[in-house]
């Protein structure tokens, strides 16, 4: 018997019979069940826009933006895109950086039925038409910088519309971008925030439609897009935001994870949830900008990956910053090394609490609580109503203590990989996500990553893991 259960395989097993010995060391007010409305993903930005309207939402190089005024733009939007004759089902490309443009063209594609189809705004003119063949998206919001990846696509007649957004469309006094040339397919966000109010939104199954493509390599190795529904993106941001028991509308975060990856996305859509103020970042790697931005706002806490804080401690050791209102940083997308974790906690007073998650997951599946026990080099325990367990190459469960691949199941574990049937049933086994991560259990339920399955490197019968090099390597004060 594995974990209190008697049958042993994720192939067979009742997921309600396993033994969840992580929540004796859930924080104080987090629930392990929550009741998940069935709704679609853009009624998070509608209830709190209609809960504290006149609330600031953002606020970007002087410019504050309240729940209403974000509310309408995705309004607009949604009427732009009608007008154009956008229909459920459509996809439309989104390659933005950190800017208040982000939520409400998300929020009015989703409104409009559509499927948000995520794209990095550093990709190159070939990436970009992968994922618009891929997709099927004949629509697409792009920054006016990287325009000239674009216009290829135009040329070809890939792209039927491109808007082009700038960042001096939210700043005070400046002027909108502007189309690079007058065309047809091309307008300008300024145009689109001209559009007639829409507020007859498509009507959405939350289990079933697909808010979101997000593009991953996965746990198969090729370039795929990862189907999340309406309901896999309302449950990770109420996952998120139960996580927190502290968290309230006072709080203030700074946007530094990318919104163009879902990780960003559902940060953001939580302090949404909340009613919180968040300051969004466009460029991450300015960590002066964002330090500053800190002690400014007293931003109370904020989520990045582990080389933003040794940027972040390479600027603190040159000038000095008040972090006093954090109470909580979080880490994730990456392994945090220790001597990161140690070295950021010395220098700042504040807790770095590891976490974990992937693209198939939406993203977040395990952290470590925020106020309770932080385990070094611990990914943490499973979110609520989210199980995890350690399994052979056969899906047998492990014992704590041996490694194995991590195996998980959630409201947040997306539909399956966009036409990957295949790949899909290779992944999904009984509602279990195989994440292609070697992991261990410890006795207490805390989690950690060994390294990835591929990476396994196999040396005179022995298993080595990369991570485990490199652990060792980071001692070295030259490193």
């Amino acid at each position: 018997m594995v974990l209190g259960v008697e049958e042993e395989n994720i192939r067979e097993i009742d997921p309600k019979k396993i033994k969840k010995i992580w929540l004796n060391f859930y924080d104080e007010g987090v629930r392990y069940h929550i009741d998940y409305p069935k709704i679609p993903a853009y009624e998070i930005l509608e209830s709190t826009a209609k809960r504290i309207p006149d609330k600031n939402a953002a606020f970007f190089f002087g410019n504050y933006i309240t729940y209403k005024q974000v509310k309408d733009a995705s309004d607009k939007v949604l009427g732009f895109l009608k007008s154009i004759g956008f229909e459920k089902g459509d996809k439309a490309i989104v390659s933005l950086p950190n800017t208040p443009h982000y939520t409400p063209i998300a929020n009015g594609i989703m409104k409009a039925g559509g499927t948000v189809v995520q794209c990095n705004p550093l990709y190159t003119t070939r990436e970009i038409e992968f994922i618009a063949k891929n997709s099927e998206a004949e629509v697409m919001f792009c920054l006016d910088l990287i325009y000239g990846n674009v216009e290829p696509l135009v040329n070809e007649g890939l792209l039927r519309k491109v808007i082009i957004c700038g960042i001096q469309d939210f700043i005070p006094g400046a002027s909108p971008a502007e189309v690079p040339e007058k065309r047809s397919e091309l307008t300008s966000f300024d145009e689109v925030m001209k559009a007639e109010k829409v507020e007859k939104y498509a009507e959405i199954d939350p289990k079933n439609d697909v808010a979101m493509f997000q593009y991953t390599g996965g746990t198969t190795g090729f370039p795929k897009a990862v189907m999340l529904t309406h309901y896999n993106l309302v449950a990770n941001a109420y996952q998120v935001r139960e996580w927190d028991p502290k968290a309230s509308p006072s709080d203030t975060g700074i946007g530094l994870l990318p919104v163009f990856h879902v990780y960003g996305m559902t940060m953001l859509n939580a302090g949404i949830l909340v009613g919180g103020m968040v300051i969004p970042v466009p460029d991450p790697r300015n960590y002066e900008q964002a330090l500053q931005l800190i002690q400014d706002f007293r931003v109370t806490m904020f989520t990045a990956v582990p080389t933003m804080f040794v940027g972040m401690m390479e600027v603190l050791e040159r000038q000095k910053y008040d972090l006093s209102s954090l109470r909580v940083c979080v880490s994730g997308a990456a392994p945090l090394p220790l001597e990161v974790k140690e070295r950021w906690e010395k220098m700042t007073g504040v807790r770095i609490a590891e976490g974990y998650g992937l693209s198939e997951a939406s993203p977040v599946t395990h952290a470590n609580p925020l106020y309770g026990l932080i385990k070094a080099g611990s990914i943490g325990i499973p979110y609520p109503d989210t199980l995890a367990v350690v399994v052979d190459d056969d899906g047998n469960i492990l014992p704590p203590g041996q490694v194995g691949e991590l195996a998980v199941y959630g409201p947040q574990v997306m539909k399956g990989y966009w036409k990957k049937e295949d790949e899909t049933k290779r992944t999904l086994i009984n509602g279990w996500l195989l994440t292609g991560d070697m992991a261990k259990m410890d006795e207490d339920g805390y989690f950690y990553i060994v390294d990835r399955k591929k990476d396994l490197i196999i040396a005179g019968g022995y298993n080595i893991y990369p991570r485990e090099v490199e652990e060792v390597l980071y001692e070295h004060p030259a490193v």
